[in-house]
């Protein structure tokens, strides 16, 4: 608890001076201390050396204009927690920058005949005052953007480490295509399967695309997430998922009549003996080898029924998709049986995962046993549950789990009567024996194809020439720079192709006329190494100092979105290890705790003609263009398209920053959403006037008296109000403490310090403090001190004007104030709250001394006047009594 140093008439007349703004101003307040915060430096890293260091980072943000509430609850978050470890004594990091490149920025050239930089420029410098206006305590020194060369050039630089380290490589690969544009488009383009352009169908394409081998990687990022304490345990189920780690076998189907073989992945050997159809995914390479004439036409025009529904579904919805397929006429062998086995093509079956063909087990798979009722297909059954024998007839639906093995002997096999959990290790070695398989392991993680056809974003720095192949750009080039001279109408891959200057250029093996490579990388490589780049963010050398990093990393606590889940954190992961490993880095994971907030939500308005509406097209109920009833909608996640966002800066301007910040903190725990609405905001405008009233309308109180803080000294034990508004002091200091360290439970660390506050106003009307009573006044201003610092995370600007009101002149700013510390003895509860209960209904409250007795509890309830009534010409039947808490009498 901090100390005054200086006291009497002198002091008090400072202070005086110092309170002259008695109303609350949120605007002044704030436009001050934020001033100052900037002039001295305040959030600078390294203003404390010697300390243990403390890195704390929220997901940085894409810079489309303006923030949103989803910003000013992330950005809060990481604030309160910022500011708490710096006045724990941390030398504190929380840094902020800009993720810039991205397809917006192009969309906006296109639209505003405006250069992507220009645009994004625009829109950090307004996002960068927004955020200052909210009050964040960043070191603004580090802040870094990534359309920035002095960025970008390091994208290059590990892009090539990569490339050296085998880590980076191009194949073909699928892309949305759009036939009218002739371009590629991002997923986000594409629109119930049409282009977001034109309206045209998107097809499926083949085009060369480069990849990072994050593969090589799997087993250790999978490991690892067992490790990872610090991480919400859905997150890591998710990344599980993602990777998708499972063990089997690879077997091959030779195909009937072909030199050619069907290698498939199965989880379930012991299946094995039951297959009756093989299912080939539509762009397998063996399709076209082993489709017969007869069927060609038809399954051609299947593959592209598949395409349209796969582009119209989008990502992921093939598993959504009704199950169809076709036969191809051909046939392959069953390793184990030598029957032959239908080949189909089938629209669920994915070329990305496994080998991109599946052996179909109907009586074991519901998928496949739908599809063999749907097409006429045989069903076998080789597992039967402990004690029963499964007929294909009667079977309603596929028998999926445990059991023991049957039908393998028709064909020599000697599994039956196994338990088929033994059986798939016995199968396999018999797969391995007939040389027709091996044991395998599979993921359903794939390499991370980062090739855009877009303009705004890192070019990849690599050049082709005929003589030399593909050949890395020398390190002595980067960056290498996107050029100004593009068009972006009319572009056919990438609109980079249409910069002469750019794609035009030497080989540097050879010297002879060779290209650049015109796709850009994907965004996501910007995102998984710039917690780097903010340790060193000036260094022109490297992309980031190796010592500095080894201080910094990993960072302490990360702030985002669980839609960042696999994509963002999994890369970010997959990075560190490859820095790591080639001798750049010194941890295995960039982020040791994570925390994933909830989203901001608010109700709609939607009009059955025009859609959903703003709330200034709302009269009345009424729609203000057609008349229509305007329906208000279910609660949602904050969106433009929705019309539901609350613009910050209004908030702001009406209720001040620090009631912005403090309402996003405590209407919801971080990890939960938070519904909007005007009275939280209002209430939390209320309780921060009541905080400023505490200090400023109790002058007379407050001055020339320094704090109490007990140190066993005695003065309190006579004095039960001016002890219990002491525990209540401490008790708070602990709960805050507890609440923002180790459980960032933010609503409830604020709810404890209004529960102070109104304990203090209490304290005050109920003790009739004045200005001749010295002690009651030391106990007084030490709870208001505590009040202004324990809020001072949450409203920075209010608890910094008050704190300085407070002190004596020569005191710190509460920023570089410590954080206070609570006095364990008055944790010792001496008195405790007995409830007294009539016929199981609350009569009266005691407070007692926690060695009370039943008797003395039981007097002491008989002289309260409400439970004298209640017993008063009626027999006590029965006395239930739980110590130190509750006194139960039934009467009648």
């Amino acid at each position: 608890m901090a100390e005054s140093t200086k006291s009497g008439t002198e002091a008090g007349a400072k202070k005086d001076e110092k309170r002259r703004i008695k109303r609350y101003v949120p605007t002044e307040v704030e436009l001050k201390w934020q001033a100052i915060w900037e002039r001295d430096n305040a959030f600078v890293a390294g203003n404390n050396p010697g300390a243990e260091k403390y890195y704390v980072l929220e997901m940085f943000p894409y810079p489309s204009g303006k923030i949103h509430m989803g910003h000013v609850r992330n950005y809060s978050i990481g604030d309160v927690v910022a500011r708490f470890k710096q006045m724990k004594g941390f030398d504190v990091l929380h840094p902020m920058g800009w993720d810039s490149f991205g397809l917006p920025a192009e969309n906006a050239a296109i639209e505003r005949s405006i250069h992507p930089a220009e645009w994004t420029r625009a829109n950090i410098d307004n996002m960068r005052t927004q955020l200052k206006r909210i009050g964040l305590g960043y070191d603004w020194d580090r802040e870094i953007a990534t359309c920035m060369p002095d960025y970008y050039k390091w994208n290059q630089w590990i892009f090539l480490k990569l490339y050296e380290k085998g880590l980076a490589y191009k194949k073909c690969s699928p892309v949305n295509w759009c036939t009218e544009c002739v371009t590629v488009l991002a997923n986000e383009q594409v629109e119930d399967g049409l282009c977001w352009r034109c309206e045209s169908v998107v097809e499926t394409k083949e085009l060369e695309q480069w990849f990072f081998k994050t593969t090589a990687y799997a087993d250790e990022l999978l490991e690892a997430t067992e490790k990872m304490d610090g991480w919400p345990e859905k997150v890591l189920v998710m990344q599980r998922n993602w990777i998708g780690k499972s063990t089997g076998a690879e077997a091959d189907f030779a195909v009937e009549g072909s030199e050619e073989k069907i290698r498939i992945f199965t989880t379930r050997p012991d299946t094995l003996y039951g297959v009756t159809f093989m299912s080939l995914a539509p762009d397998h390479p063996l399709v076209d080898k082993i489709v017969t004439e007869g069927q060609r036409d038809r399954v051609a025009l299947f593959r592209e029924e598949v395409k349209t529904e796969s582009a119209e579904a989008g990502p992921g919805g093939a598993e959504e998709a009704e199950k169809k397929g076709i036969f191809t006429g051909a046939y392959c062998l069953n390793p184990l049986t030598g029957e032959r086995v239908p080949v189909y093509v089938a629209n669920f079956v994915l070329m990305g995962y496994g080998t991109g063909a599946v052996m179909a087990v109907p009586a074991h798979d519901q998928r496949d046993f739908e599809f063999a009722k749907k097409y006429g297909l045989a069903i076998n059954v080789v597992i039967n549950p402990e004690g029963q024998a499964l007929d294909p007839e009667q079977m309603e639906e596929a028998y999926t789990g445990e059991g023991v093995m049957t039908g393998s002997s028709r064909f020599g096999g000697r599994f039956d009567g196994m338990k088929s959990t033994d059986a798939k290790a016995a199968v396999i070695e018999l797969l391995v024996e007939k040389g027709a398989g091996v044991e395998a392991t599979n993921y359903k993680l794939r390499d991370w194809g980062i090739s855009r056809q877009r303009y705004w974003g890192c070019p990849i720095p690599v050049i082709y020439c005929e003589e030399c192949g593909t050949q890395p750009v020398p390190e002595s080039e980067l960056p290498v720079l996107l050029p100004e001279d593009v068009k972006f109408e009319g572009a056919t891959l990438s609109p980079l192709e249409s910069s002469e200057s750019f794609v035009n250029v030497k080989c540097p093996a050879c010297g002879s006329v060779a290209r650049r490579e015109t796709d850009t990388m994907d965004t996501f490589v910007d995102s998984s190494w710039y917690f780097l780049r903010y340790v060193s963010s000036k260094k022109t050398d490297l992309p980031f100092d190796s010592e500095a990093v080894s201080r910094w990393l990993p960072v302490d606590q990360y702030i985002g979105g669980v839609e960042h889940a696999v994509m963002h954190l999994l890369y970010a992961r997959f990075f560190t290890r490859a820095l790591r490993d080639m001798g750049l880095l010194s941890v295995d994971e960039p982020f040791k705790n994570l925390l994933t907030q909830g989203m901001v939500c608010k109700e709609t308005e939607r009009c059955a003609i025009h859609g959903y509406l703003l709330p200034e097209e709302v009269e009345d109920g009424t729609c203000r263009q057609c008349g229509a009833e305007v329906r208000v909608g279910a609660v949602e996640k904050m969106s433009k398209s929705k019309k539901n966002v609350v613009d910050p800066d209004a908030i702001i301007e009406q209720y001040g920053a620090d009631t912005t910040r403090l309402f996003s903190l405590f209407a919801a725990p971080p990890e939960k959403d938070l519904d909007w609405n005007v009275e939280g905001v209002e209430g939390s405008f209320r309780f921060l006037s009541r905080v400023w009233r505490l200090v400023t309308e109790n002058d007379a109180l407050l001055s020339g008296v320094a704090p109490y803080y007990k140190s066993k000294d005695g003065l309190l034990d006579e004095q039960t109000a001016l002890k219990a508004i002491y525990q209540a002091t401490h008790k708070t200091i602990k709960k805050v403490t507890h609440d923002i360290e180790d459980r960032f439970h933010f609503n409830t660390a604020i709810s404890a310090v209004m529960e102070l506050v109104n304990a203090l106003y209490l304290f005050k009307q109920d003790k009739g403090v004045d200005t001749g009573d010295e002690l009651s006044r030391k106990v007084f201003k030490g709870s208001v001190l505590a009040v202004v610092q324990l809020i001072s995370p949450f409203a920075p600007h209010m608890a910094e004007e008050l704190w300085q009101a407070l002190s004596t002149e020569d005191s710190p700013p509460l920023y570089k104030t410590p954080w206070p510390d609570y006095d364990e003895d008055a944790l010792t509860t001496e008195e405790v709250t007995v409830v007294v209960q009539i016929n199981g209904k609350v009569r009266a409250k005691l407070n007692l001394s926690v060695d009370a007795t039943e008797e003395t509890v039981t007097e002491a309830a008989m002289k309260e006047t409400k439970v004298a009534e209640w017993v008063e010409g009626k027999v006590i039947r029965k006395k239930i009594y739980v110590p130190n808490k509750i006194l139960n009498l039934v009467v009648g």
